[in-house]
């Protein structure tokens, strides 16, 4: 892994480039160990409280349940055997809560008498009790509602039941997520409608949102697209938190956690069957191998037919056709040292992602040059302007390999009154498409395909902990090298000179299909980069079990380095000039080398108040960056042909927030979160889709100043024994505050000017209002021999109407819509489990996206949300 990094020269200059973060480091190592040491020799202990939490019935181990002080700020979970040990430093005696799911809140006291003995603590079942959410975001086994962060959180049984198998699934139950995806590739998961550019994706620019996957941080966006392989839950962390995770998360993080290696043999099989011939297969064991070691093996298998119908390949593309593996290893090396080994694969190879012609519009081109004309004089006409229909007659065989993989060791030692974290990632990225570019069957782009290799070496170095009784947090020094290559090949057809010739007049008329057909553009890039970081963050107790305040700094480093090479062969040899000059219009030779460096210390403040043991309130300062961007698509030319340097490079984003949140239990089943938010962005990260056929994906810019802000509500509840509630509501707005030189709309592409000012206009992505709401009853019952409850659950999503354009359209705007989602069936802790499900109930026609065809001709595509679907799912847990 090092040798993929040290054989490419931009990684030898980079470890010249670091030496001031390891000298900092160093420095700030020296001082932490130096304050923690001063604080711990102040104080009582530490003392070592450790025990056992059972069943009372059955006195049986409860596995995963949290033991905290009263006030919270203290905690552990247990392990496989309902153990459990707190190194605590205060004064005794001292009172401890148990949390877990179904049972009834335990208390006990720790006094001078029983500290240090292996207590046992039974706790009770209780049906009426409500959820316990557990997270480990803040690098501690927590409740949520002890955190001041807003943070949603999924859990594992209930991504399993709504069959949100991936997070374009998970953006139904967590509102303020935005998931936009045209293919893997060109995938931007944004939170608050911030995180990545609107439409495609270039690779020199760094994610907004970390997306986390058992402490490893996955870089690129396609990682999102993938099905969840036994997931335990997802956090969602809303707003700046780089100064908890070791990557840039300017805008908030997915911090996804998988079910760990169990020393208790089990494991779940599971098979769903729907209509348009849906299977799902999903397969978990794990037990020990020996004393100290324990493993655990899953399975996901996802298929599904075609949705659209293409009359040209008379076959129905669209479809799924997914396969994931995950391996992990625990070995318990002593009492306070703990190894694991995770290693995944998923291959993902379904027939396309077609989009599907929406409309036509009518530019600010002359009518020669308008999509309509140029139909007319092909003699073609599209199948259908109801994208609705499904129906497309696209001419180009598609591909889309996708493979994603890596594997990691995670190190977590107990030294002291906290605990050392070691996590050392390896993790590749195979992408390999071919699409039709011009969403039609005309044989206009012939050929597009960008397949990728991604490599990317981790590492991160963590300590959190409980420095004192007043004291805990979290501080870390963090590393990720990458490489990505890109070998693409666009080709133009014996069709694509009428969309090329911009008049029906000398020397245009030399524009004909015999010139240019089969003119090929060959593109190779190279992209290395280096980012390297020192983060952390200190929860201070300043009034005992009253006000905390929590400050964080965070230092990064980022160096990128980018290679762009094009090159054009095929179509007429031809001296003529005019001929090679209306080829060049189409497809022009381009090289340009950019590099790019910089620093910068940003960090967070937040101050949680206790209003009583119910009611937590809080608010926080943060602000974040998003490091510097890279063009790595191709860039516009000047009016001598050349690549405009001036935009090889963008400037890095800085992120302001301001957020106020009221964490309450108004009753004792019962949550309810509210939170508010108000974000800055000076230098907005946006993507530009040129009218230029020849810029591949796509180029970045700044915009000057962005704004978003809103409300946000979630809570659930339970009423009686048996009917439970949730909901969460956003309310988010988004505008360029300042964007003097933004890229036109669609409809005026042609117009006399460029670029125009659309300070004031609306961020794309971004639906004011969004929702989700659920409702489930369970009675309980017995399924031939199995305990457990029969059930029928509902959940709604709802979004408002958001614009699918970089800049405001009249046209590119997707209406807001409403989707019902239902289950019905008997769910048991063990043993069979068996539900029917349908999704999009009503079958709602509705769009994820809405995009421009290549050329800016005036025809948009969409990507179309699925129709009403069916199925039954079978479960047997052991």
């Amino acid at each position: 892994m090092i040798t993929m990094f040290k054989s490419n020269t931009p990684f030898l200059h980079i470890t010249n480039k670091i030496g001031t973060v390891t000298t900092l480091s160093k420095l700030i190592g020296v001082i932490l160990f130096l304050h923690i040491q001063t604080i711990a020799f102040g104080q009582n202990g530490p003392y070592t409280i450790q025990g056992t939490i059972v069943d009372s019935t059955t006195n049986e181990p409860v596995i995963g349940a949290i033991v905290k002080r009263a006030d919270g700020y203290v905690g552990t979970q247990t392990n496989i055997d309902g153990f459990f040990l707190i190194e605590y430093s205060g004064t005794l005696p001292v009172t401890l809560v148990v949390n877990y799911t179904g049972y009834a809140n335990q208390s006990f006291v720790v006094t001078e008498e029983n500290v240090g003995q292996r207590l046992t603590i039974p706790i009770h079942v209780d049906v009426n009790a409500s959820e316990v959410i557990t997270i480990s975001s803040r690098r501690r086994d927590e409740t949520a509602q002890d955190v001041p962060i807003p943070i949603s959180v999924v859990g594992g049984a209930r991504v399993e039941d709504a069959g949100a198998f991936n997070v374009n699934r998970i953006k139904e139950i967590v509102p303020s997520v935005q998931l936009y995806s045209s293919n893997p590739r060109n995938t931007g998961l944004n939170i608050r409608g911030l995180g990545s550019p609107f439409g495609l994706t270039n690779d020199g620019l760094d994610p907004g949102v970390g997306y986390y996957v058992d402490g490893v941080y996955y870089a690129r966006p396609a990682a999102t697209t993938l099905d969840f392989i036994d997931v335990e839950r997802v956090e969602v962390l809303r707003g700046p938190q780089g100064t908890l995770f070791g990557k840039n998360t300017s805008n908030g993080a997915f911090n996804i956690v998988s079910r760990a290696p169990s020393f208790k043999t089990g494991g779940v099989f599971e098979s769903s069957f729907g209509n348009f011939g849906f299977i799902q297969t999903k397969l978990s064991v794990t037990g020990p191998i020996n004393q100290k070691l324990a493993a655990r093996l899953s399975f996901s298998g996802t298929q599904r037919d075609g949705l659209i119908y293409n009359q040209t390949a008379d076959q129905y593309t669209n479809d799924i056709n997914n396969l994931g593996f995950r391996a992990s290893l625990l070995y318990n090396a002593t009492k306070k040292v703990k190894i694991t080994f995770i290693a995944d694969a998923t291959r993902q190879r379904p027939n396309g992602y077609a989009q599907v012609a929406a409309g036509v519009v009518t530019t600010k081109r002359s009518a020669y040059r308008q999509f309509n004309a140029i139909a007319a004089d092909l003699n073609y006409s599209l199948p259908t302007l109801n994208a609705f229909d499904r129906t497309i007659d696209q001419n180009t065989n598609t591909r889309s390999g996708n493979d994603l993989g890596g594997a990691s060791v995670n190190i977590d030692a107990k030294i002291g009154k906290g605990t050392l974290t070691s996590t050392t990632a390896w993790r590749y990225w195979n992408w390999d498409p071919s699409n039709d570019r011009d969403f039609t069957g005309l044989d206009a782009l012939r050929l597009s395909q960008n397949p990728s290799k991604h490599q990317q070496v981790s590492q991160e170095f963590r300590y959190a902990g409980n420095f004192s009784e007043r004291l805990s947090g979290v501080a870390g020094i963090f590393a990720i090298g990458q490489t990505i290559t890109t070998t693409g090949t666009e080709q133009a057809g014996a069709d694509q000179w009428r969309f090329s010739r911009t008049s029906n007049t000398p020397p245009q008329t030399l524009m004909t299909s015999d010139l240019i057909d089969g003119l090929t553009q060959h593109t190779k890039s190279t992209l290395n980069t280096f980012s390297g970081a020192i983060f952390g963050q200190l929860d201070w107790a300043v009034i005992k079990n009253r006000l905390h305040v929590l400050p964080g700094l965070r230092y990064n480093y980022d160096y990128k380095d980018a290679d762009y090479n094009r090159t054009v062969d095929g179509g007429k040899q031809t001296a003529d000039p005019a001929e090679i000059s209306l080829k060049n219009s189409v497809y022009s030779a381009q090289y340009f080398h950019t590099k790019a460096t910089n620093t910068n210390l940003s960090g967070n403040l937040t101050v949680s108040y206790v209003v009583r043991n119910n009611i937590n309130v809080y608010a926080t300062y943060s602000n974040a960056y998003k490091p510097v961007g890279v063009n790595i698509a191709g860039l516009p030319t000047t009016s001598t042909g050349e690549a405009d340097l001036s935009l090889a490079t963008v400037k890095p984003e800085y992120t302001t927030n301001y957020e106020f949140g009221i964490k309450t239990s108004p009753t004792k089943n019962s949550v309810l979160n509210f939170a508010a938010f108000d974000t800055e962005v000076k230098d907005y990260q946006a993507n530009v889709q040129s009218p230029q056929l020849g810029v591949n994906r796509g180029y970045l810019a700044n915009a000057e100043h962005v704004k978003v802000w809103g409300l946000e509500l979630d809570g659930n509840t339970k009423v009686g024994k048996y009917l439970t509630l949730n909901a969460a509501v956003s309310y988010t707005e988004g505008i360029y505050k300042k964007f003097t030189n933004a890229p036109l709309p669609l409809e005026e592409t042609g117009a006399a000017v460029s670029f125009k000012d659309i300070s004031g206009g609306s961020l794309p992505g971004i639906s004011k209002w969004a929702s989700s709401i659920g409702a489930e009853i369970a009675l309980p019952g017995k399924f031939f021999t199995n305990e457990g409850k029969y059930f029928f659950a509902v959940d709604n999503f709802n979004r408002s109407k958001f614009s699918s354009s970089p800049s405001p359209s009249q046209y590119l705007n997707i209406d807001g819509y409403s989707l019902f989602n239902a289950r019905l069936g008997f769910r048991a802790t063990k043993g069979l489990t068996v539900f029917v499900w349908s999704r999009n109930v009503f079958n709602k026609n509705y769009y994820e996206q809405l995009l421009p065809a290549a050329g800016n001709t005036g025809l948009y595509a969409g990507v179309l949300g699925d129709q009403r679907t069916f199925g039954t799912t079978l479960r047997y847990a052991f």
